[in-house]
């Protein structure tokens, strides 16, 4: 199984591709210089501000810490995030602008590119035990929102903040977890997998 622990104080601070804001990139894949598949990160929103544009990408926004943010796109529709890990889903290239409802607030970003993966992320309590099964050809990733979560026997760790990556290596992987507090569960998959299913 090939795992990478992203721990919350590894991260550096990036400007937005529209430099009217920041994020902390988690990670991207592939990291090798290649332009990105798919990307974790996490950004501090203190302001009304318009959102990079970022074509043929598919993006979830969640709403880790803060009152509460609004995205307001273009053609008139408005989304708020003004619930714990209340989440967005939507186009990379819609035309939006976001801000905070009464002060500052973090937000966990999922992109990805909708021609190479289809992706899901689910808010998960983590009461008691999980299993996390990943079958081949798929990439989990699991973001600590609030809590703690062990796995392996406690030979994992990771506190408020940290993400745990399963890169997909070809084979079928089992991974149990216990912990208590809110995770975000992300599973990433190839397009050319879910059409040879059907």
């Amino acid at each position: 199984m090939s795992l990478r622990i992203l721990r919350s104080g590894d991260s550096q601070r990036q400007p937005w591709a529209n430099g009217d804001g920041s994020t902390r990139e988690l990670m991207q894949w592939p990291g090798d210089g290649q332009p990105w598949q798919w990307r974790l990160s996490i950004a501090d929103v203190d302001r009304d501000a318009p959102f990079s544009a970022f074509p043929g990408v598919d993006r979830i926004l969640v709403l880790l810490n803060g009152d509460g943010l609004v995205l307001r796109f273009a053609d008139g529709r408005e989304a708020r995030l003004d619930t714990p890990f209340a989440l967005a889903r939507f186009p990379g290239e819609a035309e939006l602008s976001g801000g905070p409802i009464a002060g500052p607030t973090t937000d966990f970003n999922l992109m990805w590119q909708r021609d190479r993966f289809d992706a899901e992320l689910w808010v998960r309590p983590m009461v008691g035990s999980i299993q996390l099964f990943a079958a081949p050809g798929e990439t989990w990733a699991l973001h600590v929102a609030a809590g703690h979560v062990d796995g392996d026997g406690r030979s994992l760790h990771l506190e408020t903040g940290d993400t745990l990556v399963s890169i997909d290596d070809g084979s079928a992987r089992r991974l149990h977890l216990d912990g208590a507090g809110t995770a975000l569960a992300i599973r990433l998959k190839p397009l050319q997998e879910r059409q040879h299913e059907g």
